[in-house]
This record gives C-alpha cells, sequence and structure tokens, in this order.
C-alpha cells in the first residue's frame, strides 16, 4: 500500500495502488524499483509506450523553445506541421482541424459546430457510449450510470438510438443491424425528425462501455440515414483511433467516412491533446468564436505529437496493433473455452475486453476488480469498464508491445483466473 493517502479527491478512485516513478517502454516502475508491464496504457493514451526516445527528444526541444504558444494568438510551427500530417491521415475532404486539450472538448466542440451548420438542434447518440464528462458530451453518454446519476437536466436535444451489441442482444450481425437500425428509424419519424436533428454521434468501437465494436451493416445504414436527411456523422475515435484497431481509424474497418471526427487519447503519447477535424467548408458554418480553449494545441503536446505520428508509421505500428491484437484475441478466446466466467471477447485490435460472468450468468464487476488486483500482484497492469461494476476487463497495451510480452501478459492473466476462483 502507498505512504501517500492524502490530498487527493476520494471521488476518483485509483485502481491500483502504485506509485509511479518511471516509465519505460510498455513497462512502468513504482518507486521501490518494481517492474510492471502496462497493458492499461493510461487508458489507451500510450500508444507509442512510456517514453518513446523521439517523443522525449522533440518535446524536450520543444520545451527549450517555445512552452505554450497560444493559437487563438499566434500560430506555431509544430501546430502548423501536425495539421499536415493529420490531412495525410484524414479522408479527403476533412481538411482542418480544432485543437483543444481532452476528448471532452473536442466532443463539445463537434456539438457546437454541429447546431450552428445545420441550425438543428437535436443530437441522436446510441446507446453505451462515451463521449465526455463535461455538460455537453456528457448528455450524449450512457455508458454507466455513475458518471450520469444525480446531474439531470442534461443538457436537452438528445435522442439515445440503440448500438448494435451482439452480445447483449444475443444475435448475429445482422439481425442485430437490422433491428438498431429500425429502432433509429423510428426515432427519426417520432421523437427527433431529420428536419431536427443535427448529426449522429458514435463510437464505432464502444470504450467504456466494454470493447464493443459496431459492425458494417450497422455503419453502412447509419451513413446511408445520414446522407439521406443531410445529418452529420461525427465518429468519435478519441479512444479506437491512431491504429490502435489495426487501421489508423476504427471506421475504415465498415467502408465508411464521416462528416466530422474527433480524436484525442493515443495522438500525443500522453501529452494532453485532443482534435475535431473537418472538413473547411463544413467548419466554416460555426459561428465565430463558437471555438477557443486556452491550452488547446500548445506547443509541446503537438510537437509530442508530430513524433508520435512519425514513429507509429516509422514502426509499423498499425500493423503491429492488428497482428498482436490476433495474437491477444486468439489467446483469450482460447482461455474463454476453459474458463466459462469469461462469457466474451470482444474489440478490435489491440482493444479487446473480456466480459466476466459470475455463476448464474450475471456481469461479475466484482470478479473483474479481483482479477485485476492479483494480476498487479503478478506485475500486470489491467483495467475494467462496464456498466455493471466494470465487468469487462480490457486490454489496451502499448502499440509497440512484442508477441513475448502479449503471452507473459496471458500467462498472468490465468494465473489471477485461477487464484480468483
Amino acid at each position: 500500500m502507498s505512504q501517500y493517502t492524502g490530498h487527493l479527491s476520494p471521488l476518483l478512485k485509483q485502481s491500483s495502488d502504485i506509485v509511479a516513478a518511471r516509465g519505460e517502454g510498455a513497462y512502468i516502475f513504482d518507486e521501490q524499483g518494481n517492474r510492471y508491464l502496462d497493458f492499461s496504457s493510461g487508458i489507451g493514451v500510450l500508444s507509442t509506450g512510456h517514453c518513446h526516445p523521439k517523443v522525449v527528444e522533440a518535446a524536450r526541444r520543444q520545451v527549450g523553445e517555445i512552452v505554450h504558444a497560444q493559437y487563438a494568438i499566434v500560430k506555431h510551427r509544430p501546430i502548423l506541421e501536425l495539421s499536415e500530417k493529420l490531412g495525410e491521415l484524414t479522408p479527403r475532404l476533412i481538411d482542418t482541424f480544432f485543437y483543444a486539450s481532452a476528448g471532452t472538448e473536442a466532443v463539445e466542440a463537434s456539438l457546437r459546430l454541429a447546431r450552428h451548420a445545420t441550425g438543428r438542434p437535436n443530437i441522436i447518440a446510441f446507446q453505451g457510449c462515451f463521449h465526455g464528462r463535461t455538460m455537453g458530451s456528457l448528455s450524449t453518454t450512457s455508458s454507466s450510470a455513475p458518471i450520469r446519476q444525480c446531474l439531470q437536466p442534461m443538457m436537452g436535444g438528445v435522442e439515445f438510438a440503440p448500438f448494435p451489441d451482439t452480445y447483449w442482444y444475443g444475435w448475429d450481425e445482422q439481425t442485430t443491424a437490422d433491428f438498431c437500425l429500425k429502432e433509429l428509424d423510428l426515432i427519426l419519424q417520432t421523437r427527433s425528425t431529420p428536419k431536427e436533428t443535427a448529426a449522429m454521434l458514435i463510437e464505432p468501437v464502444q470504450g467504456e462501455a466494454g470493447y464493443i465494436p459496431a459492425n458494417t451493416a450497422f455503419m453502412q445504414g447509419l451513413k446511408e440515414r445520414c446522407e439521406r436527411h443531410d445529418i452529420l456523422l461525427i465518429l468519435d475515435e478519441v479512444q479506437a483511433g491512431n491504429g490502435r484497431t489495426g487501421k489508423y481509424w476504427a471506421f475504415e474497418h465498415f467502408g465508411i467516412e464521416p462528416d466530422v471526427i474527433v480524436t484525442a487519447k493515443g495522438v500525443a503519447s500522453g501529452f494532453p491533446l485532443s482534435v475535431m477535424a473537418a472538413p473547411e467548408e463544413l467548419m466554416e458554418l460555426g459561428m465565430p468564436g463558437s471555438q477557443g480553449g486556452t491550452y488547446g494545441g500548445n506547443a509541446v503536446a503537438c510537437a509530442a505529437a508530430n513524433a508520435t505520428l512519425d514513429v507509429i508509421r516509422d514502426e509499423g505500428l498499425v500493423d503491429n496493433a492488428r497482428e498482436r491484437g490476433a495474437q491477444l484475441r486468439s489467446r483469450l478466446e482460447a482461455l474463454q473455452s476453459s474458463y466459462p466466467e469469461i462469457g466474451n471477447v470482444s474489440g478490435m485490435g489491440l482493444m479487446l475486453g473480456a466480459y466476466m460472468l459470475d455463476g448464474d450468468g450475471r456481469p461479475d464487476g466484482d470478479r473483474s476488480a479481483r482479477l485485476i488486483k492479483e494480476c498487479e500482484k503478478r506485475g500486470l497492469l489491467l483495467i475494467k469498464c462496464g456498466a455493471w461494476g466494470g465487468q469487462v476487463v480490457r486490454w489496451v497495451p502499448p502499440l509497440i508491445v512484442d508477441s513475448d510480452q502479449v503471452d507473459w501478459a496471458i500467462d498472468q492473466f490465468e494465473a489471477a483466473l485461477k487464484a480468483t476462483r
């Protein structure tokens, strides 16, 4: 147990007792020198691992030149370079970028832009998605009760449609997609008609709900409805983007292109940076003054992001996420066949979740918590998520993870499964 217990808010619960002293690659070290394989990645932030030398050098160099050049006042070279690099990664029509510090700020910016650009008041969000904790993005979030409870009333004009979670519904992908699209059509007919609906906001792979991917039939049906009714499609790639799912953007798995992309987390290897990207002609429809923020587009964070994107490209980390993700999924599914308490393995690439059940087949957040603590004792850091007290053990290692590390992690997880029975 850490000797440091005071002064931090008790409302933010740490999942481990570790006081981190340093990080290196896929590992984190505590103040006693104990080493942990970090499969939490700071909640998916550390795409290039801890303290990648090229990211560290870029940030160190930038600190010696200028730390904060507020980009509503002056431009700086890192933000200009970053915009060029992101423009090479986004769909052709998405060519302008708004920068903030956190994913929730970028989501808020996308909601403001959608309402301004369309002149319509409503947003359709999807059950289980997480978009942030500030009040606008929180109003479109429904991943778990503690995030929203006792905070009503929320922002008006938000409707929730079902998300195609095949495990929850117990159907195949096509049946689930057909059902969810039919329910969406009912919402458009009865509760938020097309002339009232500014945008649909969705995570192509849900994060906090349990690493649940959408599917191609549903996403293509969603895109078709947005095009038919001139509704903007906003894709929240905060956690799933920047290579994590084995493609640079998660939406690439589904053969669609959005109108707006929101991303953060892995884009800057741990430095606070978020992005809202849209076509210039769409961005120009926002009201002047509706975008801003003191720290958004910080020069050091942008320098780190430039180095991060270079590392992801030069070291083939998108391919590595796909290959190591397939290895990790295969090992988890093998465990599932031997341990019935693993009800489902879901996700894409290096964004995978193991859904834990109790003896009666109900979601078991307590088992997930005990598993995570047992893994911590064995030198493996994992985290959990899900609406039932965090019933999903999530696997979100840095994109630099290698084959031996994946195998070692699974071995420790199996040992923890046995120890917590």
